[in-house]
């Protein structure tokens, strides 16, 4: 039973995230597009494992400690993507072990990124594929136009021990239009100067069930809906019920009778808004707020009678997943009330 468990705790219902996958999966699959699910929310090679038997060809990564973490965890993880500019000696000798045991890509966005990993690989023996990663919106990273992709992809495979793998994005929501009017313009200029275009990929939760609407994109990437959060239920994209991961605690006060205090704070539930009020959803109970976090405590307020007593356990929908897996050195795993096991986060912490 989950009463055995100390809080704060952060709980994945298994059933949940396994039914999250596998309705997507079943999607891409109608759709024609490859998944490639994203393992910055996660960072369990359980995870990935299960995201592999749904129907993924690969996972992402955001990080070289990531993709390290994950492929020594697993033999099955075969095919990695990091969509990160990555810089740097030590941090390319290790992105050359990956090479060398995965089908490994990564992204760039600017000749001196590219002119770097071909420096370092053009001493090796197997090439490194390469994406031209492109802004559509999120203005983030990402070449501007499709003319500057196409001038990037020339640089690419034309680099001693490069190959030019593809084109990448991670949009804004509800970007498909202008995903489908960039990756075709600069598909369309790479492959009238004789380049092959094998990848086109995209990304983002929020929007996958619109992936579709853009039908030059080939691949996807989501992340955080093996488990969602308080984001992607405020934008719609699922319900409280489709939240696989909520973080246990204890009210510790009661100091008012409307107001508590509980054992999670920024450490347990991250102080990150990501453009909301508050910091959380307390499952059935709408009526109050999380108003205020310091490190250990976390503050809840209502309007009325706040109901709760101390010793009293709750739930905890966070803002965002992501933030909260990377805090924790283990989740623990869940069917409905029954506690299964803990699993350590393999791929957290480092922070190259």
């Amino acid at each position: 039973m989950t009463s055995r468990i100390e809080t704060p705790a952060v709980l994945v219902d298994l059933d949940l995230a396994r039914r999250n996958v596998e309705k997507f999966q079943a999607y891409a699959d109608r759709s024609g597009l490859a998944v490639r699910p994203h393992i910055k929310t996660h960072k369990l090679p359980q995870m990935a494992e299960m995201q592999l038997d749904a129907g993924a060809i690969g996972i992402t990564c955001q990080k070289v400690s990531e993709a390290e973490a994950m492929i020594a965890a697993s033999d099955r993880i075969t095919d990695v993507l990091i969509t990160y500019n990555i810089i740097g000696e030590a941090k390319l000798a290790r992105l050359a072990g990956l090479n060398d045991k995965v089908r490994l890509s990564v992204v760039a966005d600017n000749a001196v990124v590219v002119d770097g990993l071909s420096a370092f690989f053009a001493k090796l023996e197997k090439p490194l594929a390469v994406l031209v990663e492109c802004n559509t919106g999120a203005n983030r990273c990402g070449v501007s136009t499709p003319e500057e992709a196409a001038a990037l992809a020339q640089r690419i495979a034309a680099a001693p021990r490069l190959v030019f793998g593809g084109l990448m994005t991670y949009p804004p929501v509800g970007a498909a239009a202008a995903v489908q009017d960039f990756m075709t313009k600069a598909r369309d200029l790479i492959e009238a100067n004789g380049i092959a275009v094998p990848v086109i990929t995209s990304g983002g939760t929020p929007s996958m069930m619109d992936a579709a609407e853009a039908p030059i994109v080939t691949e996807y990437r989501p992340g955080t809906y093996i488990y969602n959060d308080r984001s992607l239920v405020e934008r719609g994209a699922c319900a409280w019920e489709d939240c696989a991961l909520t973080v246990l605690a204890t009210v510790v006060s009661v100091p008012a009778p409307n107001r508590a205090i509980v054992d999670a704070g920024s450490k347990a539930l991250t102080s990150d808004l990501f453009g909301l009020t508050g910091y959380g959803h307390v499952l059935g109970r709408p009526h109050i707020a999380i108003d205020m976090l310091s490190e250990e405590h976390g503050r809840l307020v209502s309007q009325g009678e706040i109901g709760l007593t101390v010793g009293q356990r709750i739930r905890i929908v966070p803002n965002h997943a992501c933030v909260v897996v990377n805090m924790v050195d283990e989740v623990q795993i869940i069917r409905g009330e029954e506690f299964i096991e803990s699993w350590p986060v393999v791929a957290r912490g480092r922070i190259t």
